[in-house]
C-alpha cells in the first residue's frame, strides 16, 4: 500500500522533470497523509507543458453518496482498477501523475513494534506515482477533487516490508499515462508494473513519522542505532 509519502524536490527540478508550464509554488512537504491536499499533474489540451493541480488524496467516486468513501480509496489495486466501481471510470479517462521523492513503509518487528522505513530512488531523483483522479458536486453546490495512488505487487527488496508498493511510472510513460486519448486498458495495466529492483533504497526511520502532524525534515533522518 502507500499512505504517507514526501515531496521536498526544489520547484526548479519538479518544473524539469514534469515539464511544467512555470515553477510550481510548494513548499517541502515531509509527512503527505491521506485526506491532505496533493499536488498532481493532469493531462490538459489547451496547456502545454503541464500545471500542478491540487487534489485531496482520497478519492471520492461521482456517484458517491457520501464523501467519507475517501477515507477507504487512497489506494487502487493495479489487478482490479479497470473493473472495480469506485476506479473503473477514471481509469479510462482521468489518470494522472502523483510527484514525490519518497515514501513510508512500517515493518512489522514483533506483536506491538514497527520499524519504519523511508524509500526513495537511489538516484534521489523525484518520481511519479500512477494516480487516478475525480470530480464530486454534493447538492449544496460544494465539490470535491481527490484522487488515488495505484498500488502494485511489490519488488523483491520491497516484499521484506509489504507485500504491496506503490506503482513509480517510468518517465517514459508519464504522457501515455495521463492521455486521456489512451483507453486501451491492456496497454495501460502494463504500466502497473513494481519499480525494477534496483531502483529503490530503503531507511529505517524515527516512529516521529508516524503521526501525520509532524511534518518535518527529521521525519526522514536515519533513525539512530538501537
Amino acid at each position: 500500500m502507500c499512505g504517507r509519502y514526501t515531496l521536498r524536490a526544489s520547484p526548479q527540478l519538479l518544473q524539469e522533470i514534469f515539464s511544467l508550464m512555470r515553477e510550481p509554488d510548494l513548499k517541502p512537504r515531509y509527512n503527505v497523509a491521506p485526506g491532505q491536499t496533493v499536488a498532481a499533474v493532469v493531462f490538459d489540451p489547451d496547456r502545454s507543458p503541464h500545471e500542478l493541480t491540487a487534489f485531496r488524496w482520497g478519492l471520492v467516486p461521482s456517484w458517491a453518496k457520501d464523501p467519507k468513501i475517501g477515507y477507504r480509496t487512497i489506494n487502487a489495486r493495479a489487478e482490479t482498477v479497470a473493473q472495480k466501481p469506485s476506479f473503473r471510470a477514471a481509469f479510462k479517462r482521468r489518470r494522472c501523475l502523483i510527484p514525490a521523492d519518497g515514501f513510508y513503509e512500517w515493518k512489522k518487528l514483533d506483536a506491538k513494534h514497527k520499524q519504519p522505513y523511508f524509500i526513495t530512488r537511489r538516484d534521489e531523483q523525484p518520481f511519479a506515482f500512477a494516480g487516478l483522479f475525480e470530480h464530486w458536486s454534493a447538492a449544496d453546490g460544494s465539490v470535491i477533487d481527490s484522487c488515488t495512488i495505484i498500488t502494485t505487487d511489490a519488488n523483491e527488496p520491497m516484499s521484506d516490508l509489504h507485500h504491496r508498493m506503490p506503482v513509480i511510472l517510468d518517465r517514459h510513460d508519464y504522457d501515455r499515462w495521463i492521455d486521456p486519448a489512451q483507453q486501451d486498458a491492456q496497454q495501460l495495466q502494463a504500466l502497473l508494473r513494481p519499480a525494477p529492483d534496483d531502483w529503490l533504497q530503503f531507511i529505517p526511520v524515527s516512529t516521529l513519522v508516524n503521526n501525520p502532524r509532524n511534518d518535518s525534515p527529521e521525519c526522514v533522518q536515519p533513525a539512530s542505532p538501537g
